[in-house]
This record gives C-alpha cells, structure tokens and sequence, in this order.
C-alpha cells in the first residue's frame, strides 16, 4: 500500500476507510516496542505448548517422536529436534535405552519456573474467583460457555484445574449448566444472578488519579491514550477524539447496550461501550495482553456486533494489534512501559523468567553443546538426521525503547 493510501486510512474513530482488513491492518502505525516483545513471543508460545505436552504426561517426559508427530500442529517448522535443542535452557534431550527412544525433558531451571507458575495461580484462587465473576457480569445473561473460557484459562491466570478448583469449590458463586443450544458442551452461570456484585471498571482508577490535573466532565467517560512513536495525529482527529472521550456509554458491567443501532448517536454509543468491554476484558489478563481470536468468543455474549479486530485498530491510543508469529495479538497499551508491566504480578514474573530463557537460546552453550555433540550416540545422531537438526544462531532482544 502507498504512502498515501496508508495515511488516509488512518483511524478516524466513527468513520472507516473504504478498504480491506487486510490493508486495513497493514496500515496500522507500527510501534516497535510491542513488535520487539511479540518477536520473542511468537518463540514463548511454542515453548509453552510443548512444556503443557511434557507437564501433562505421568512421567514428566515426552518420546521425541511423539512430540515430532505433534510438529505440524505446534508450528514447529524445523522439526521437534531442532526445536528442542535450540532452547537448551528449556528442555533437554536424552536417550532412553530402555524405551530405546529418545526423550525430552524439562531442565531443572524450566520445571522450577512451571512450578512458580503453578503455585503463584494456585495462591491468587481468590483473584481468579474475582476475575471470573467480573467476565460474567460482562454478559447480559450473567453466562458464557464454558468452552470459551477455557481459551482464555492462562490469560485469565487460571490454575489449569480451575474447573475443579476454582468453579467446583465455589458452588455458591458458580454452577455449569448442559447448553440447551448446543449438545454436549456447558455454560458457566452465576448461582444467584439476582445477587450479582456492582464492580468498579478497572479504567475508573486512572480516572480517579487525574482528577486533580482535568475537569471532571473531560474525565466521566474518558480512557487513557497514549500513541505509537511517530504517529500522525490530525488536527481533525484530536478534534474527534475529545469529542468522543466526552460520549456518554453504558459501562463494561451495566445491562444493556447503552443506545440504538438505528442512529448515528445509538451507534457511536453501543461502539464505545465495545471499547470499554474489551479495555476491562484485557484489565483483568494477568499479562495485559490476549489474542483476537480468543476474545472474538466472547463477542455476542458481550452484545458486541462489531468486528473486534477493527475495533481494536480505531483506537490505536488504547490498544496495539500486532500480527507476529502468524496471530493477531493485542495489548492494553498503558498497561506497558518500554516492553513490560508497569504493575507486574506473580505470575506475570514466573513467565517472564521463562521468556528470558527463550530469548537467550544457546548463548553460551556452544562449547558444551559442542562436548554434548560429540558424546551422542548413534541413536540420537539419526534422531538429528531424520528430524534434518541444524544450528540456529543466537538471537538476542531488547525491549527498550528504539
């Protein structure tokens, strides 16, 4: 796209350019920060999925050729050896003569990190408690399947036995119903919806801290903003957005869309209700971050008939869309400075940790890597031919500011 098809589909708040959402999305302002994160992102998500394959067996190992015919699915393009052994720090690969395979493994460093997680979700059940039943109210029929919150369980900070621990020990809060709309699946319920809790959104606290430096009726519906670098902001536009900070909207938690789909009022209305949905839905993920497709689940039981991904590009002040790793993934932007957390949590730190691990690869294990080379036997060297192992080269990130 030109430079100048680019700048005229620049977000406008309540009228969109007349283009594709592919070139709509291209258009974006990048902001180099996110993009350096989602870089070691798309990395983490891989090795997540792995270790939930290694956590979830009984001997706490995975046969290589397992974990190779689950390749294709975990978008491990080189082959799970050569996945393995580029994050040395992560896993390790050994050789089972009594199974006469090879197996991966989680390194004592990586089983204590998945373990920190683990106890850090298991100690904030009484948040988890608080978050789901925030998500409920966020629905108009204090429901929403159980399925779709099953996307969202690490994003949530969920133990990943919520079900059992979370759901079943609170039968006062929470019961799962057959859905009479689809068979075999459940909807999350409150128990006693005529007792439903009157929450707080989260952005209420920023507008509480700014109180004393704006006036009031600039602040009663108004979200913090705060731009990608080198972004062109036209006079006109700035115009838009105070005029759209002052719109009045039901919030997040309030029954009903807040206005007509029929009017141009009714439609400015129920689109920033969307917005202050999906700015409290990204409050309560322990990482500020989610991605669209799972939040898109949520969509019509949050009574929002928008595209949410276009949603997320009209206020790019707000939110930051990025597309590494083949998914769209969005930030609550004043949740982070110069890559991370401004208000970390447990959990959030454990995964950090993690990261880390994955952004250091092999840097400096190349003299043992070599030792371990030469040791290897016959079996493990076929391993690497068949799987077609090759080095990688070391890859470092920073996540300051460009």
């Amino acid at each position: 796209m030109s430079g100048g098809a680019a700048a005229a589909c620049l977000p406008t708040l309540f009228r969109r350019c007349k283009t594709t959402s592919a070139q709509y999305v291209a258009s974006r302002s990048m902001d180099p920060t996110f993009e350096k994160l989602m870089e070691g992102y798309k990395h983490f998500l891989k090795v997540l999925a792995v270790q939930d394959l290694i956590l979830a067996s009984p001997t706490g190992s995975l046969p290589l050729p397992v974990l190779s015919a689950a390749a294709p699915r975990l978008r491990l393009s080189r082959g799970a050896a050569h996945f393995v052994r580029t994050f040395p720090r992560i896993f390790s690969l050994l050789y089972d003569p009594s199974a006469a395979q090879p197996l991966v493994r989680l390194t004592p460093t990586a089983a204590r990190i998945a373990s920190d997680e683990s106890d850090a979700a298991s100690a904030s059940a009484p948040d988890a408690v608080d978050r789901l039943r925030r998500l409920l109210c966020m629905s108009s029929s204090r429901s929403l399947p159980l399925r779709a919150v099953f996307r969202v369980w690490r994003e949530l900070g969920l133990p990943d036995d919520f079900e059992d621990s979370i759901i079943a020990r609170n039968p006062t809060i929470f019961v799962l119903r057959t859905n009479p709309r689809e068979t075999n699946t459940h909807l999350l319920e409150f128990v006693d919806q005529s007792q439903t809790p009157k929450f707080i959104p989260a952005v209420d606290a920023w507008r509480c801290q700014e109180r004393n430096q704006a006036d009031e009726a600039e602040l009663k519906f108004a979200f913090k903003q705060g731009f990608p670098p080198g972004m062109r902001l036209t006079k006109n536009y700035r115009a838009r957005l105070k005029e759209w900070q002052r719109l009045p909207y039901a919030g997040p938690y309030g029954v009903g869309g807040g206005g007509s789909a029929r009017s141009k009022a009714g439609m400015r209305a129920l689109e920033k209700r969307a917005v202050g949905i999906a700015h409290e839905f990204l409050s309560l993920t322990v990482e500020k971050m989610v991605e669209v497709e799972k939040i898109s689940h949520f969509r019509k039981w949050f009574g929002v008939d928008l595209n949410i991904r276009d949603l997320f590009l009209d206020h790019p002040g707000m939110f930051y869309l990025s597309t590494k790793g083949k998914r769209h993934t969005v930030f609550l932007r004043e949740a982070y400075d110069k890559g991370r957390l401004i208000d970390p949590n447990p959990i959030y730190e454990a995964r950090r940790r993690l990261l880390e691990l994955v952004l250091m690869r092999r840097r400096g294990m190349g003299a043992d890597s070599a030792g371990r080379r030469a040791s290897r036997s016959e079996e493990d060297v076929e391993v690497d031919m068949e799987e077609g192992c090759s080095s990688d080269s070391d890859t470092r990130y920073d996540f300051g500011e460009s």
